[in-house]
């Protein structure tokens, strides 16, 4: 737990300190937001705040993943707090940084065209999935010294479906789909201040706390196996809890910033890179069904997109005023902040029926 804290406290100090320092480069970079004209009118004020910012909390993240690791080297249990980077993190860490980078393009070339035309949706489905399938094959080609790899060949819901076993070229699909549908739907849940962000942070909050749970009661660990008939046949656990608060923690860091009115944006760069890191933490810790519960919200907006799509392609006509969502309630009217809450609020439901299922699990079996 000590190592968890310390990863914690470093990413919000490093991220709430340094997105200040972000603010003024990319404003002095004129590395502003771009407006598109179609749209709510409000949206137009924002034009010029700088954007990119997602860069502070990605590298607010890794370094507090390496702050948690000299914090392990004090730790008695040296059995099981892994002291050097394990392969977990390599996959966590490589889809937040990477999957970033792929949103930091398309943020770059927004800036520099001054207009909303970045990266064209094929360019960046395509950045998407080779950092997916890249980080798809090292999760399940690459096995620790006791056999187990960061991915499952089977579909997970709270753990693996022992009759859904897809083999590992079916697992390389499903790992790449996944990575793909959170981190594009991370993207379109941001467009208002501070929504993506604090969505995000109760979405990692709970990665964090599954992930300190399972490493409490893991197979890893030799002397909780020995004694007990349930225990959770993942990877680095504490790994996945320490990255997942550092995140979270960043994020908080990131959202004093964020919040309405924005001084800086998360951008695409921000926005791909927690959603590929959600997705990561979904597949190490074999809730992959059960993310879609965790990040409720981002599937519901990203099902208002799909909806509105498939709509006006068959019948002409759209069932929303605008997609994605949010800004079909601020045509009808809703503050920008009044939306932003109220949507928090319906993460932060769809992250306790997540939790509560994952936990009442654990007390059908032990009980």
């Amino acid at each position: 737990m000590r190592a968890v804290i310390v990863a914690a406290a470093v990413a919000f100090i490093i991220s709430l300190f340094g997105t200040p320092i972000a603010i003024r480069v990319f404003t002095a970079l004129k590395a502003g937001q771009p407006i598109r004209t179609v749209g709510p009118a409000s949206h137009q004020g924002k034009k010029g705040t700088p954007t990119m910012g997602g860069v502070v909390f990605i590298i607010a993240t890794v370094l507090a993943y390496a702050a948690g690791h000299v914090a392990l080297t004090t730790l008695p249990e040296r059995q099981i707090a892994q002291e050097s980077p394990t392969m977990t993190a390599l996959v966590l860490l490589g889809l937040f940084v990477f999957c970033g980078v792929v949103g930091f393009l398309d943020d770059f070339l927004k800036v520099r065209r001054r207009n909303s035309d970045g990266l064209s949706a094929k360019g960046k489905l395509l950045g998407q999935l080779i950092v997916g399938g890249a980080f798809a094959i090292v999760a399940l080609y690459v096995p620790s010294t006791n056999g187990e790899t960061v991915a499952s060949e089977h579909i997970s819901f709270i753990r693996d479906i022992s009759w859904l076993d897809v083999g590992k070229v079916g697992s390389v699909l499903v790992f790449v789909f996944v990575i793909m549908s959170m981190s594009n739907g991370v993207n379109l849940t941001d467009g208002l201040d501070g929504l993506a962000t604090g969505a995000s942070i109760l979405v990692l909050g709970a990665y964090s706390l599954i992930g300190f749970w399972q490493y409490r009661h893991w197979c890893g660990d030799s002397d909780y196996a020995r004694v007990n008939d349930y225990c959770y046949q993942v990877r680095d656990p504490l790994e996945i809890a320490m990255i997942a608060a550092a995140a979270a923690a960043a994020c908080v860091g990131f959202l004093w910033w964020n919040t309405s009115p924005a001084r800086i944006f998360m951008g695409d760069a921000g926005a791909l890179g927690l959603g590929g890191l959600i997705g990561g933490l979904a597949v190490a810790t074999r809730t992959t069904l059960l993310s879609v519960i965790i990040g409720g919200l981002f599937v519901i907006i990203t099902m208002s997109v799909v909806i509105q799509i498939i709509s006006f392609k068959t019948t002409g006509k759209r069932v929303f005023r605008m997609s994605p969502l949010q800004h079909h309630f601020e045509l009808a009217g809703w503050s920008e902040v009044n939306i932003v809450v109220r949507f928090w609020i319906v993460a932060g439901i769809c992250v306790a029926i997540g939790l509560g299922l994952f936990y009442s699990d654990f007390l059908a079996i032990m009980g």
